[in-house]
C-alpha cells in the first residue's frame, strides 16, 4: 500500500529544494552587514562633532570673527562714517589711549565701582546663602526672591535706582533728611555717583551669588557640621571652620566672575546719568571702560580708537584670568 510519502513528487533535477535559499544569499547578508557596519561606526565618529558643530559656527560668526576684525582694526584709523576705509596706523590708537587722561579715568572709576560693589554684594551674598540653607518655611519662595533682581531688566532696575536717588525728591535722600544729612546730590558728586551706580550692581548681583554660595553649602557633607557641633563649636564657629574652608573654591570662583563683571559695566551708568550720555556725569564721575569705549566709538565716531579700548579690556581680562589661575593652584597645592 503505498504511503503519503511515496506519492511525494521528487524534486526536479537541477532546480533547487523547496524553501532553501539562493546561494548567493549569505554573501548579500554579509555586504549588508558589513555596510551597516561601517555606516554605523561613521555615524558614532562624526556625530559628535555635528551636535556641536552649531555652537563653533555661532561662536564663529558672533564671537571669534568679531573679535580677530576688531583686533585688525585697532590697528587702523577707522571712522564710523566710513567703516571700509581704513588706514593704517600700528599702534598708534594703543599710544593714544593711553595718552589720554579720560582712559585713566575711566579705568580708576572701573576699579573704585568694581571694588564698591564686589566686596559687599559676596559678603551679603555669602549670609543670606548661610541663612538660606537652614530649614525655612517657605524656602523655594525665598530662593525665587533671591533670584528676582537678576532676571530684572537692566534698564527698568537703573530708572528706579534714579527716582530713589533723585536729589530734590528721591527717597534716599528723604530718608537721610530724618537724620539730619541735607539733600545729597548723588548724580553730580563724585564718591556719591559711584556709591549710587554700585548700589544698582549690588541689588542685581547679590541674590544670584548667594544661591551660588546656597548650592555649595549644600554640598557640603553634615557629618562635618555634626563633628564640630559634638565638639561643643557653636553655629558662628562651624560657619568660620566647617562652611567657609569648604567653599574657598566656591568663593574665589565669585570673585573672579564678579571681577569680570564689574570690568564690564556699562548699563547702570549709561542710564544712571542724568542726560543719558556716555560722559558718565558731567565731570566723568563715573565714566567706566564700558562707557569709554561706547563714548569713543558711537560718539565720537573713532572705530579704531574704540577697538583699541576693546583689545586693552580684554588683555585685562586675560590678566585677571592668569591671576585666577596661580591663585586656584596654590589653594589646591595649600589643601
Amino acid at each position: 500500500m503505498a504511503t503519503e510519502h511515496d506519492t511525494a513528487a521528487s524534486p526536479v533535477k537541477g532546480g533547487a529544494a523547496p524553501g532553501r535559499p539562493p546561494a548567493g544569499a549569505p554573501a548579500e547578508a554579509a555586504k549588508k552587514r558589513a555596510r551597516l557596519s561601517r555606516r554605523w561606526q561613521r555615524d558614532m565618529r562624526w556625530s559628535p562633532y555635528a551636535f556641536v558643530s552649531p555652537f563653533f559656527l555661532l561662536f564663529i560668526a558672533f564671537g571669534l570673527f568679531p573679535l580677530i576684525y576688531t583686533g585688525w582694526a585697532s590697528l587702523h584709523q577707522v571712522e564710523l562714517t566710513a567703516p571700509t576705509d581704513m588706514s593704517w596706523v600700528g599702534l598708534k590708537n594703543y599710544t593714544r589711549i593711553f595718552d589720554d587722561d579720560f582712559f585713566w579715568n575711566a579705568a580708576k572709576n572701573t576699579l573704585t565701582i568694581g571694588i564698591i560693589s564686589t566686596v559687599p554684594q559676596l559678603l551679603m551674598a555669602m549670609g543670606l546663602a548661610h541663612i538660606l540653607n537652614y530649614k525655612l518655611r517657605a524656602s523655594t519662595f525665598w530662593r525665587v526672591v533671591m533670584l528676582a533682581p537678576y532676571a530684572t531688566s537692566i534698564a527698568a532696575a537703573s530708572l528706579v535706582f534714579v527716582l530713589l536717588f533723585g536729589r530734590d525728591y528721591g527717597m534716599i535722600n528723604w530718608v537721610l533728611g530724618f537724620v539730619g544729612i541735607d539733600n545729597i546730590d548723588w548724580q553730580n558728586d563724585h564718591w556719591a555717583s559711584q556709591l549710587a551706580v554700585s548700589s544698582i550692581v549690588i541689588w542685581r548681583w547679590t541674590g544670584y551669588n548667594a544661591l551660588i554660595y546656597l548650592a555649595a553649602m549644600q554640598a557640603i557633607p553634615q557629618d562635618l557640621y555634626e563633628s564640630a557641633a559634638l565638639d561643643g563649636a557653636s553655629r558662628w564657629r562651624q560657619f568660620i571652620h566647617v562652611t567657609l574652608p569648604s567653599l574657598r573654591p566656591t568663593i574665589l570662583f565669585t570673585v573672579i566672575v564678579s571681577t569680570i563683571g564689574a570690568s564690564q559695566v556699562f548699563g547702570e551708568p549709561l542710564l544712571f546719568d542724568a542726560t543719558k550720555g556716555a560722559s558718565g556725569g558731567s565731570q566723568h564721575q563715573f565714566q567706566t571702560l564700558g562707557l569709554y569705549l561706547y563714548e569713543q566709538g558711537w560718539v565720537n565716531q573713532h572705530l579704531g580708537r574704540a577697538s583699541a579700548i576693546a583689545w586693552t579690556m580684554f588683555l585685562i581680562l586675560i590678566v585677571i584670568g592668569i591671576v585666577n589661575s596661580v591663585i586656584s593652584r596654590r589653594l589646591r597645592a595649600s589643601s
